[in-house]
């Protein structure tokens, strides 16, 4: 299917029903962008928002790098963080996974003159004071809290939490939501494990702790890297049933392990969108020279390409007045059919 150009598009669904009139497009073939995250290699997770950044610049006609840390180390990610001020991008997507680490190269990129829009880790508030336009992402202690008040509807009063990535401030965010909503004090010293991502010692920190104490109620994941390897523990302790558990995020595992049963739940923040309209927006942000986020709210909302992308996918963003809202949702043994397809490329 062939679309027409994005701007001319634009121009015609904007001025009729909004008043606006879309300025003339600057975007030039030679318009480079870059996302940067605290991403290890490793992380297949991030496979989803590579895939995504790749649609944005397919569909708006720009060129997109993708910069992550290589081992989660966030000074090496501050380091590309400096690169791309240096290097005079059009725009910059970041995560902020450690925001006292990073604001000092974010206002690097911002002394250039260079947009800036804010993904996944981090807080709309956090997002604001590095001066970004707009922060996409799901709301991590809100997203963690939800998880635990399902779990409270169950009856769980004791849970593991198996922090892969504890470099993150949003792993810990999960937690203490999950840990508020079902009651349980000082849990970073009695209910969390420090994992790392080698599925071999998620394993067996995983197994060790069920036996230690073996009246846990719940396995809250924070994400496929913790999840799969303890699919298999559960398994093999012939769990399945018996604990609660539940993950953050899909991969095609963590989607087969919701079909057996052995997973309750997952957390879905639509990564996809994260990493798309993160792009977009600096595009549009170029291209309008505006930073104002309803503005740029609305390019989106008129943009076919991206619509189409929505439909395809089953994507549902919850715009809010000064960014994007990408989750949470719960994918259930309900609801998984709908995901299946996509899981761990675009969902």
């Amino acid at each position: 299917m062939r679309f027409k150009p994005f701007h001319a598009t634009l121009a015609a669904a904007l001025a009729p029903g909004l008043g606006l009139a879309a300025p003339a497009s600057r975007a030039a073939p030679g318009d480079r962008y870059v996302l940067v995250t605290h991403a290890a290699d490793s992380d297949s997770w991030w496979n989803t928002i590579k895939n995504s950044i790749k649609q944005a610049g397919e569909d708006f006609g720009v060129a997109v790098d993708y910069r992550g840390s290589g081992n989660g180390d966030l000074a090496e990610m501050a380091r590309q963080l400096e690169s791309a001020a240096a290097r005079n991008y059009k725009g910059v997507a970041f995560d902020i996974a450690n925001f006292d680490q990073l604001k000092g190269p974010a206002a690097k990129v911002s002394a250039k003159g260079i947009p800036i829009v804010t993904i996944n880790s981090g807080t709309p508030q956090e997002s604001a004071k590095i001066g970004a336009i707009m922060h996409v992402g799901q709301g991590e202690y809100d997203a963690g809290k939800a998880a635990g008040e399902r779990a409270k509807a169950a009856g769980i009063k004791s849970f593991v939490c198996v922090n892969h990535y504890a470099t993150n401030n949003a792993s810990f965010e999960r937690c203490q939501g999950y840990a508020d909503a079902i009651g349980v004090k000082d849990w970073r010293s009695t209910s969390m494990i420090d994992t790392g991502m080698d599925p071999t010692v998620v394993s067996s920190k995983l197994t060790a702790y069920l036996r230690a104490h073996p009246k846990t109620q719940a396995i809250l994941a924070l994400g496929p890297n913790a999840a799969e390897p303890a699919i298999k523990v559960v398994e093999d302790l012939h769990l399945k049933g018996a604990i609660n558990f539940g993950t953050f995020d899909l991969s095609p595992a963590i989607i087969a392990g919701i079909k057996s049963g052995t997973i309750q739940y997952a957390i879905d923040q639509q990564p996809y969108l994260q990493g798309y309209m993160g792009i977009a927006a600096l595009v549009i942000a170029h291209d309008q020279n505006t930073k104002d986020p309803a503005k740029i709210i609305a390019a989106l909302k008129a943009n076919p390409k991206f619509q189409a992308r929505l439909k395809e996918y089953d994507l549902k963003p919850i715009y809010t007045a000064n960014g994007v809202s990408s989750g949470p949702a719960f994918v259930t043994k309900e609801n998984v059919a709908t995901v299946e397809k996509y899981a761990g490329q675009y969902r």
